[in-house]
């Protein structure tokens, strides 16, 4: 299999990608609000998707793809976003694997995977835990009775586990961590639907359990030690994205709701009789604020893909830098802190327009601020403030203080796990889980 390289062939445009894809977001948006009230999970959306090649869509056309952007990307997924922001949140683990096969310097790696996300296989991921601390107990040891691996220990947070075909999950090997590849319909994969947040419900964001789960030497994609740096790249910004890309299309589903339901009212609070509430210049007025706050949620998540767009193209023509991958992370960090404010600003302020018949059960408007919400609760958006601010005061860029946290991690972690008279060792809280975008690239060749 050749490399990815900066194709010069003509990519599919944002009008075909319209006309391929907007028909079944339309089928998706029309059953959202049934999905949401009876909780049905969305297997059959994701099958429509799949079916129509939604997951192999930025893999080049020579691939099997259609060679978009990571622009054009994102524009597809605040549409889906608008459409059902569940769906944004299954299918990020999948992307990020795609992304991370699209720039891996390995090609064995991109001939074993890419042929496969080509033909619809989806892609979720395992990486925290529900533990005391934050640490990895998943474990992956050789089998005692011939080649190959066996997983073992149980993962929570798991999005997209239930709809995939693969999930990626990190384990321990010895201090080796471990980034594997695992069937969903492999013996000893269990998925759980107990995820019981109040927003994103549909997700699968629960539990996975791998009990003696076999694994071949070609599942492992990248192990590295506690000690090792974590490699420069943009897929932290890429993840983000994908948070940034759901914020925007709730945005555009609150702008859609609210103009909807002012448009089917024939009464207006404190006026007699029949009025058209589209006319009043109050309920203009807050449409309106809705339309600026959804536009500008989707020009933060554009200048981030714009930016994840640039470092991914100067890593195939061999030209990346450091300041590529800091401009996307910073980028990155900067939307996170201004569109989550937007977004939640727009699920309250939907109301302005209906008065109590907006907040009746059917119609659940209510959902755009619990998903916001949880959306925003990933990543906090604290902790990438002072990121920024530390930018910007002392120069120190986002990437490098996570390497620092990642190298002091690793020290904790040995010192717990020291013996009692091994001397006096801190009360270490055990190292981080991994980041899932560390264990997106392939081993070295």
């Amino acid at each position: 299999m050749t490399a990815i390289t900066n194709s010069t062939t003509q990519a599919t445009t944002d009008a075909e990608l319209l006309q391929r894809f907007g028909p079944i977001f339309d089928r998706i948006a029309a059953e959202s609000v049934r999905r949401e009230v009876e909780r049905e999970l969305p297997y059959a959306a994701i099958e429509e998707l799949r079916a129509a090649g939604f997951g192999a869509v930025r893999l080049p056309l020579e691939h099997g793809g259609l060679g978009i952007s990571i622009p054009q990307l994102l524009r597809l997924l605040v549409a889906l976003g608008e459409a059902d922001s569940n769906l944004v949140q299954i299918l990020r683990a999948h992307f990020a694997f795609v992304e991370g096969r699209l720039v891996s310097d390995s090609e064995a790696d991109r001939a074993l995977w890419l042929p496969r996300i080509a033909a619809g296989a989806i892609f979720s991921a395992a990486m925290a835990e529900r533990t005391e601390a934050t640490r990895n107990t998943v474990t992956i040891r050789r089998t005692e009775d011939g080649p190959g691996w066996r997983v073992d220990g149980r993962k929570f947070y798991c999005t997209g586990t239930l709809y995939s075909d693969w999930i990626v999950a990190s384990a321990m090997d010895g201090e080796d961590r471990v980034a594997v590849a695992i069937a969903t319909d492999a013996p000893g994969v269990t998925r759980v639907d107990d995820w019981d947040g109040f927003g994103q419900r549909l997700t699968g964001s629960g539990t996975t359990v791998f009990e003696n789960v076999p694994v071949a030497e070609e599942q492992i994609l990248r192990r590295f030690n506690v000690d090792e740096a974590r490699a420069d790249t943009y897929i932290t910004a890429f993840y983000q994205l994908f948070h940034l890309g759901a914020l925007a299309g709730i945005s555009r589903a609150v702008l859609r709701d609210a103009t909807a339901f002012v448009q089917a009212k024939t009464r207006v609070f404190g006026v007699p009789g029949t009025s058209s509430p589209r006319q009043d210049p109050l309920v203009q007025r807050v449409v309106g604020r809705l339309s600026s706050l959804a536009f500008a949620a989707e020009s933060i998540v554009d200048g981030v893909a714009q930016a994840c767009q640039r470092a991914y193209e100067a890593k195939l023509a061999g030209t990346v830098t450091p300041a590529h991958y800091d401009e996307a992370d910073i980028k990155a960090f900067q939307g996170q802190q201004v569109a989550i404010d937007l977004v939640l600003q727009a699920t309250g302020l939907l109301f302005e327009v209906g008065g109590a018949s907006a907040t009746a059960e059917h119609r659940r408007l209510d959902r755009h601020w619990r998903n916001a919400r949880t959306l925003a609760s990933h990543n906090p958006a604290i902790l990438r403030e002072q990121a920024l601010g530390d930018y910007y005061l002392n120069g120190v860029v986002p990437g490098q203080a996570w390497a620092a946290r990642w190298k002091e991690a690793g020290r904790q972690a040995r010192d717990e796990a020291a013996p009692p008279d091994a001397g006096d060792a801190p009360d270490a809280a055990g190292a981080p889980e991994p980041a899932a975008e560390a264990l997106q690239h392939s081993p070295s060749p």
